[in-house]
């Protein structure tokens, strides 16, 4: 096994000024599962790629262990690759699929047949080792591509959105598939999603990219509680975190008829009048019928999960209409155009710079 370095690696492609990937700064730990994730067209593709040796490399430089990959080509990093689009040849076998790398380096048939068969029986594929590839559904088939990749033994992986071609149900089922199974081999893992719940529930860590430059690599549960800038705020969670401009007040920020206190360095940092704070769905206390507290929501669409519900609604802040959304409990649904008066729970909110969106708040 071994660790990953990108030491300031930087890819610009041909014909743009403006790097796809810019100066990219990530050390990966022996066995540890790493997650890539931003919008579309932030560089994360590139920069597994470029580990991949699939693309050049610009500047700076990759490592793999203690060697030096940066110009290498793909057959000598020891990796092995996952794509979106299984890339599976559709006239062999699964078994020949699984063993096919094995056969062009040379193994021996009874060698290729043990590691295939081991590979098979982890992935729950032994049924179906004689069957061609178009007799089986998309979760067996991107079961079979991580086996190719299993039986290689490589010193790491990596993957690119494995899961986009399966349904909801089995994306669901398949990642806790990968992520129990990376854990047990402990090869070192790069996995590449624009799925945000994908990354927080698979990865040791999570690395948020956004326009080619790495905005906080961080464990999932600190990336949620401690967003490092409004960028991250607003991008990781499900619904996505508040973010509501509100004017500073004596003790703390001004939020409707009540003033919420937050901490009193984060306001001394502060530079405008103004700052912008986040507060998670989760975080808002739904005051009484009668009262005047906080802001009153109006209610626009709930959605009914059972256990609880979201409630997307406006509310007027500032002199405008804000979207917000609330959880609140299952049994607790308010109707449709009524109105809700909601409170940011104290010590639960986030307080960043409105003008650079850098976080003040610890």
């Amino acid at each position: 096994m071994a660790t990953v370095t990108f030491d300031k690696a930087t890819r610009v492609y041909p014909g743009s000024t403006k790097p796809a990937v810019d100066a990219l700064d990530i050390e990966i730990a022996d066995g540890e599962f790493l997650v890539l994730v931003g919008p579309s067209g932030c560089g994360k593709s590139t920069s597994l790629r470029m580990l991949a040796g699939l693309e050049d490399v610009n500047g700076g430089a990759i490592r793999i262990g203690d060697r030096d990959v940066t110009h290498l080509p793909p057959k000598d990093r020891d990796i092995a690759m996952v794509f979106q689009n299984y890339a599976l040849y559709p006239h062999m076998t699964v078994a020949d699929n699984m063993g096919f790398a094995l056969k062009i380096a040379g193994v021996n048939k009874a060698e290729i047949r043990q590691k295939v068969e081991e590979a098979a029986k982890i992935l729950d594929l032994t049924e179906y080792l004689d069957r061609k590839p178009k007799a089986l559904s998309g979760g067996q088939r991107q079961r079979v591509a991580m086996g190719r990749a299993i039986v290689r033994e490589p010193q790491v992986f990596l993957m690119d959105e494995p899961l986009s071609n399966l349904d909801a149900k089995l994306r669901v089922s398949t990642r806790t598939q990968i992520a129990s199974l990376q854990r047990r081999l402990g090869i070192t893992t790069v996995y590449v999603t624009h799925d945000q719940v994908e990354a927080l529930t698979m990865g040791d860590r999570v690395a948020v990219l956004k326009d080619g430059l790495l905005q906080q690599v961080d464990t999932p549960r600190n990336m949620y509680d401690k967003p490092a800038n409004l960028f991250v705020a607003g991008f990781i969670g499900s619904p996505a975190m508040n973010l509501i401009e509100v004017p500073i007040a004596d003790g703390g920020v001004k939020f409707g008829n009540s003033v919420v206190p937050v901490q009193r360095d984060a306001l001394s940092a502060a530079t405008d009048k103004t700052v912008t704070v986040g507060v998670r769905p989760e975080h808002f206390d739904v005051a009484g019928p009668d009262s005047d507290l906080g802001v009153a929501v109006t209610v626009n669409v709930v959605e009914e999960l059972g256990s609880d519900a979201f409630v997307y609604g406006t509310a007027q802040i500032g002199g405008e209409a804000k979207d917000l959304v609330v959880r609140v409990g299952g049994r607790e649904v308010p109707e449709k155009g009524s109105q809700l008066h909601v409170v940011p729970r104290s010590g639960e909110t986030h307080v960043f710079s409105t003008s650079t969106g850098a976080r003040l708040s610890d």
